[in-house]
C-alpha cells in the first residue's frame, strides 16, 4: 500500500523524468566505481614504499584474488551508492560507501553476483534505524549488479568477447600454461 502511494506521488511530480518544482533530472539512486578487471592483475606485490591506504587497496586486491580467481572478476572501489527518498536534497538521502568483487557469467556479459564490503558514510534521515540500514546494505549490493550489467552494455562486449576467444585458443593451441622453464 506504501508503495503505490510513493508511485502515485512520483507520478504527480515527475514529467519526463524531470522534478517539476527544479527542472532538473531526478535520480533516486547514484552509483559510481571504478573498476578493475582482475585478470589484468600480473604482479600481487605490495611496492615497499607504498602508502598505507594503497597497501591497504593492494591488500584487498589480493583477498579478492586468492578468493574468487580472477576469470570473470572485477574489483569495484573508489566506489559509493546513493540513495535520495525524498525530493528535498537536505533530508531523506542515505549515502554508503562500498568496494569488493563483482562476478560475470562465462561470456562476460552480464553481472551473476556481487561480494561486497558495505558501509554506510552519511545520512540525513532522522528516522534511519539499524534495520533499514541493513536493509539498505543488502540492497547496494543488488543496485550494484544491475547497474555493473549497464556498465558491460556501455562497454565493447565483441572486444572483450574477441579477447576471451583469442586467450582460450592459445590455451588449447599451447596446452595451457604449466609454469615457467616446465
Amino acid at each position: 500500500m506504501c508503495s503505490v502511494s510513493t508511485q502515485t506521488v512520483a507520478l504527480i511530480f515527475l514529467v519526463d523524468g524531470l522534478d517539476v518544482f527544479a527542472g532538473e533530472p531526478m535520480n533516486r539512486v547514484e552509483i559510481a566505481f571504478d573498476c578493475l578487471p582482475l585478470r589484468s592483475v600480473t604482479r600481487l606485490d605490495v611496492p615497499l614504499d607504498a602508502s598505507p591506504g594503497y597497501r591497504r587497496k593492494c591488500e584487498a586486491i589480493k583477498n579478492a584474488i586468492k578468493n574468487h580467481g580472477s576469470h570473470n572478476t572485477y574489483y569495484l572501489h573508489n566506489a559509493h551508492c546513493n540513495y535520495f527518498l525524498t525530493n528535498d536534497q537536505k533530508v531523506g538521502s542515505l549515502h554508503f560507501k562500498f568496494q569488493g568483487t563483482a562476478f560475470t557469467d562465462g561470456d562476460d556479459s552480464r553481472c551473476i553476483s556481487t561480494s561486497l564490503e558495505v558501509s554506510l558514510s552519511s545520512e540525513t534521515c532522522d528516522w534511519l534505524t539499524e534495520p533499514i540500514v541493513d536493509w539498505f546494505c543488502l540492497t547496494v549490493e543488488k543496485s550494484v549488479q544491475h547497474e555493473f550489467n549497464r556498465y558491460i552494455e556501455a562497454g565493447d562486449l565483441s572486444r572483450t568477447q574477441e579477447r576471451i576467444r583469442k586467450m582460450e585458443q592459445s590455451q588449447d593451441t599451447e596446452g595451457g600454461f604449466l609454469g615457467m622453464y616446465l
